[in-house]
Order: structure tokens, then C-alpha cells, then sequence
């Protein structure tokens, strides 16, 4: 997929959608993670092509661990709509399931898919995803840009 720049939304805020299969892991930590590392700068969405009942209970525990509450959360349906309100979608494992806009700056991650694993082997993903999540903020905040906490 290209990379392009997101462009610059009318509020000033950039804006990323994470979506994976289940929206109760993967994408889950990253909105958690981005939301929190961001300190608000960013506006945050997560979604899933077929969400489950709730978040997957060894990623609450592993964000926990990082002092990040998950567990009010609940696993989102993916909608057209929360796709065009994006600058960035970020697809983790959700394939052909994602819709596709034009003029959208498209990433996907691959990361293993924490479904049915405890939390010592969440914790890796958990990490990948904290590493990927601080590179994108150094792209959609660049030095020197001043918003307001």
C-alpha cells in the first residue's frame, strides 16, 4: 500500500482508525496505546469487521501492567463512516474485510493475533504494538508542533 501523508483535518487533530477481525486485542492496545502516548493530541477509533462480546482479558491484563485501563472497553462494529471520519486506518489482520477509501493513508500491521494466548504471550504483542504506536506519533506530531494538551 502507499504511504501518503494524512491530510491536515479542519480541527487540527489528526485522526486514526485501528481495525482487526474481533476489535478485543490488537486494535484494542493500539487506541489505548495511541490514545494515552498522544496525550490527546490525536483523535483515537478503533473497530472490528465481526467485534466480539468483549476485550480479550490477557490484553486488558498485559495494558494493565502498563497502567492502562481497558477493561470499560467494549469491541466496536466497523463502519463505513468511522473509516471516512479517519486520516489514517491502520488494518491488523482484517483483511478484504476493511473498506477502502481513496485519498485514506492506509497502514497494515502485521502482528500475531492474541486470541486464546495467555498474557506472557501477549506481552510481546503488546510491546510490538507500543513501538509501532510511538513511530506513529512521531509522524503525525512532528517536533517542533504545538497543540495544546
Amino acid at each position: 500500500m502507499t504511504r501518503t501523508a494524512p491530510e491536515e483535518p479542519a480541527g487540527g487533530k489528526p485522526s486514526v482508525l485501528f481495525v482487526c477481525v474481533h476489535n478485543a486485542g490488537r486494535s484494542q492496545m493500539a487506541a489505548a496505546y495511541l490514545t494515552h502516548l498522544s496525550g490527546g493530541r490525536i483523535e483515537v477509533r478503533s473497530a472490528g469487521s465481526a467485534p466480539a462480546d468483549a476485550v480479550n482479558p490477557a490484553a486488558v491484563e498485559a495494558m494493565a501492567e502498563e497502567g492502562i485501563d481497558l477493561s470499560a472497553e467494549t469491541p466496536k462494529v466497523l463502519t463505513d463512516e468511522a473509516v471516512q471520519d479517519s486520516d489514517v486506518v491502520i488494518t491488523m489482520g482484517c483483511g478484504d474485510a476493511c473498506p477502502f477509501h481513496p485519498g485514506k493513508r492506509y497502514e497494515d500491521w502485521k502482528l500475531e493475533d492474541p486470541a486464546g494466548k495467555g498474557v506472557a504471550a501477549v506481552r510481546p504483542i503488546r510491546d510490538e504494538i507500543r513501538a509501532r504506536v510511538q513511530a506513529l506519533i512521531t509522524e503525525l506530531l512532528p517536533a517542533g508542533t504545538t497543540t495544546a494538551h
